[in-house]
C-alpha cells in the first residue's frame, strides 16, 4: 500500500473502510423533536465555553429515523441538544446521541465531531401516537410521545426547511497516542439542498431516565414546550473548525 493510497482513503480500515467520501444524501429522514425548558446550572454544565445558553434555558430531546442515508445505510438515532448562541449567533448545540450502526458512528466522531454512542433506539407510529424509545444496555432510558399529526405545518414548510438550515455545532475531542489532547474543536455545519416533505406540531411529552452510562435524564424536564414531526430530505456537508482549544 502505497503513502499516496493510504493518504486517498475515506477512513480505516483501509481494507474494507468503515464509511466512503462525503457528502452525504439523506432521503426522507423522519423527525420527532421534543423541545422542553431544562434546569440553567445543567445547560451551562454541558455547553462548552465560546458557546452561549441561548434565552429560556432550552433543550430538545430528538428521534431521527433514517431509511436512505449514502454510505450509512438504514439506521435510526436518538439523543439530546441545547439551544445556544454562538458570537451572538442563534445555534444548536449536540450533547449526546446513539444509534445502531457503526458507519455512521465512525463517521460522525471522525469527521464532524458528533458525541455518538451505540445505543438502540426506536421511532413508530402506534395507532394515534408518534412513539420514540432508546435502549441502553437493554435498560429504557428515554421515551417521547407526540399526537399524530394534528397541527399541518404545510402552508409554513419554507420556515421549518430555515430552521433546519441554522447553524450546528459539535464538540470535537481526539486524543493523541499519548492521551494528550490532539484534536479539540468546536465544529459547525449547515444542513444542504433542503426539501421538507411534510412537518406537523402538536402536544408532546418526554420522560428521561437516569443512567450512568447514557446520561440523557442529566438535562431534566421542568416544562414541555413543544413536539415536532418532519420528514427532510437534505445534503450533510462537511463541516468547519469555528474555534481550536488548542490553537
Amino acid at each position: 500500500m502505497t503513502r499516496d493510497e493510504i493518504l486517498s482513503a475515506s477512513s480505516m480500515p483501509l481494507f474494507s473502510p468503515s464509511y466512503p467520501k462525503g457528502p452525504f444524501v439523506f432521503i426522507r429522514r423522519e423527525y420527532l423533536i421534543v423541545s422542553y425548558e431544562t434546569d440553567p446550572d445543567a445547560l451551562r454544565a454541558a455547553l462548552p465555553e465560546p458557546l452561549q445558553p441561548a434565552p429560556g434555558n432550552l433543550a430538545f430531546y430528538e428521534w431521527m429515523k433514517m431509511p436512505d442515508a449514502s454510505g450509512f445505510g438504514d439506521y435510526e438515532e436518538s439523543g439530546s441538544g441545547v439551544l445556544a448562541l454562538f458570537d451572538g449567533q442563534p445555534c444548536n448545540f449536540s450533547v449526546q446521541m446513539y444509534l445502531d450502526d457503526e458507519p455512521p458512528i465512525a463517521g460522525g466522531r471522525e469527521i464532524w465531531g458528533f458525541p455518538k454512542k451505540y445505543g438502540k433506539p426506536r421511532l413508530s407510529v402506534i395507532k394515534d401516537t408518534l412513539t420514540g424509545t432508546l435502549h441502553y444496555d437493554e435498560e429504557r432510558v428515554a421515551m417521547g410521545t407526540m399526537a399524530y399529526k394534528e397541527i399541518s405545518l404545510a402552508d409554513r414548510l419554507d420556515q421549518v426547511a430555515a430552521g433546519i438550515a441554522k447553524l450546528n455545532v459539535n464538540l470535537k475531542f481526539i486524543p493523541d497516542v499519548d492521551g494528550a489532547p490532539k484534536i479539540a474543536q468546536l465544529v459547525g455545519y449547515n444542513l444542504e439542498n433542503i426539501h421538507v416533505h411534510g412537518a406537523w406540531d402538536g402536544p408532546a411529552r418526554l420522560h428521561l431516565i437516569p443512567h450512568v452510562n447514557c446520561r440523557v435524564a442529566d438535562l431534566p424536564v421542568k416544562r414541555i414546550v413543544g413536539g415536532r414531526h418532519q420528514i427532510v430530505d437534505f445534503v450533510l456537508p462537511y463541516g468547519r473548525v469555528l474555534h481550536d482549544y488548542l490553537a
